[in-house]
């Protein structure tokens, strides 16, 4: 199989300026080398070959990812519940349990911390039982 790769042409010691009328075509054989690469719409890895059926996704053995997330988040000490939604619940309850009279009360944000690590705890010792 002989492969073209244009070169300069020799213009006697002159130097040619730009354009394909400059290079030269020589052919050379091949060494080897990696195939061209195929130019086309689908890839081969998405065409089904003679009834293959699609792969299936890998399942873990029931059991094994409740075990890493047990490992996890005994790792882990930040808070699971998201602090905003968890305010806002605080702020909605004690307004249900004031009086009318009380019209707006503000938190501490150490408050609202303190209340959301306890029911943080409360909720893991209770599942821890079940």
């Amino acid at each position: 199989m002989a492969k073209t790769i244009a070169r300069p042409s020799d213009g006697g010691g002159r130097r040619s300026v730009g354009g394909p009328s400059a290079m030269k075509n020589t052919a050379r054989k091949s060494t080897g080398g990696k195939p061209p690469r195929r130019s086309g719409g689908i890839p081969s890895a998405a065409v089904p070959r003679g009834g293959a059926e699609p792969k299936k996704p890998h399942r873990f053995r029931p059991g094994t990812v409740a075990l890493r997330e047990i490992r996890k988040y005994q790792k882990s000490t930040d808070l699971l519940i998201a602090k905003l939604p968890f305010a806002r619940v605080v702020r909605e309850v004690a307004m249900d349990m004031t009086s009318m009279e009380i019209d707006n009360l503000r938190w501490q944000s150490s408050a609202l911390l303190a209340l959301q690590e306890a029911a943080e705890a409360y909720l893991v010792h209770l599942f821890e039982d079940a």
